[in-house]
């Protein structure tokens, strides 16, 4: 491009004629805002854009997360994209459903439009058992991404991640210190890192707090109502007097089980959730939960990838963000002669 053309987009967009040719040139070093200042000015003064930038958004970013049923996950979606939008991104969200396409195609879909990154929320990354090749394919194209609640041991992408041990210690915490000592534990299936680790802390602390002679009241199910009402069918019928579930939506199984086995909730059995989804002080009764820090790991995962895009430096690794016991109406002391 003639170099009077270069000052004419320079001036149209507010920068200088070196910051022009390094966005028209895809070098590193400029922020995303400034990118889409001069791809304005390239159209409003007329100019076809390079053939290599034609297909490039680069104000675009992709957010994938697994399902919208469980309102935690729309909440993530929210804080994330309502920060991405502070560092001058817009948002692709796509959601995994049975139905639907898997993660591999929703990023294929995302990478042929050129985003300028992905963040990932709880995906294919936090199961245990997958390939990883997928996400060391994304790190030698160049493609910056951020992983949400689970972790990719050796990968240099930023992982923030819920302390999910601590989650399990703090509820079991609070149950001992209502008394009980027969406490079961319901969560989805331990492949995924999350449960690995909220099952890790539950085990220690029942080790340390609740003596010898408990035994493990444990089961696994899928993380939905269904299952949860499933899992603490048979926690009750082993005579657990509380349970701590993996998920909000599992806690609201577990009442519903409490109930259809004439127990009543807290004065029977105890029911702690996880995550602190929007209707859980509403819940009859109130549910006492784990709350997981939505708006700082969002906050958090936006800023990491508006670095990335930048081309500033990543160390990698994963930060862990401490969760919040809330209190609410769900638990009370056990029962006389069942502690």
């Amino acid at each position: 491009m003639m170099a009077a053309r270069l000052e004419q987009i320079a001036r149209q967009a507010g920068v200088s004629k070196a910051t022009v040719s390094r966005v028209l040139n895809e070098r590193p070093g400029v922020s995303a805002r400034t990118r889409m200042a001069v791809m304005a000015a390239l159209e409003s003064l007329g100019y076809e854009r390079p053939s290599t930038l034609r297909p490039r958004s680069f104000g675009l970013v992709g957010l994938i997360v697994p399902e919208l049923q469980n309102p935690i996950f729309p909440l993530y979606a929210e804080v994330i994209e309502t920060n991405l939008a502070r560092h001058g991104f817009t948002t692709m969200l796509g959601t995994l459903t049975p139905e639907g396409s898997g993660e591999d195609e929703y990023v294929g879909m995302l990478l042929d439009r050129k985003v300028s990154g992905i963040v990932f929320v709880s995906g294919l990354h936090a199961d245990t058992r997958i390939d990883r090749s997928r996400y060391d394919d994304l790190e030698r194209q160049g493609v910056p991404f951020v992983l949400v609640n689970g972790q990719v041991p050796g990968l240099r992408a930023p992982s923030l991640s819920c302390d999910d041990a601590l989650a399990g210690r703090l509820a079991v915490q609070h149950l001992i210190r209502l008394g009980h000592r027969r406490i079961g534990f319901l969560s989805g299936p331990d492949r995924y890192s999350t449960v690995q680790r909220r099952l890790a802390g539950f085990r220690l602390t029942m080790r340390q707090l609740a003596g010898p002679g408990t035994g493990e009241l444990i089961e696994l199910a899928s993380f939905d109502i269904p299952g949860g009402q499933s899992a603490a069918t048979r926690l009750l019928e082993r005579g657990a007097t509380a349970l701590v579930c993996g998920s909000d939506l599992m806690a609201l199984g577990a009442i519903r089980a409490a109930r259809r086995q004439g127990l009543r909730v807290p004065e029977d059995v105890s029911v702690v959730g996880a995550d602190d989804s929007l209707l859980m002080p509403f819940t009859d009764p109130a549910l006492t939960t784990v709350r997981q820090p939505v708006l700082a790991i969002g906050a958090a995962a936006a800023r990491a990838l508006a670095e990335l895009v930048k081309g500033r430096a990543n160390h990698g690794g994963e930060r862990l963000f401490d969760p919040e016991l809330v209190i609410r109406a769900s638990t009370g002391p056990c029962p006389p002669g069942l502690g």
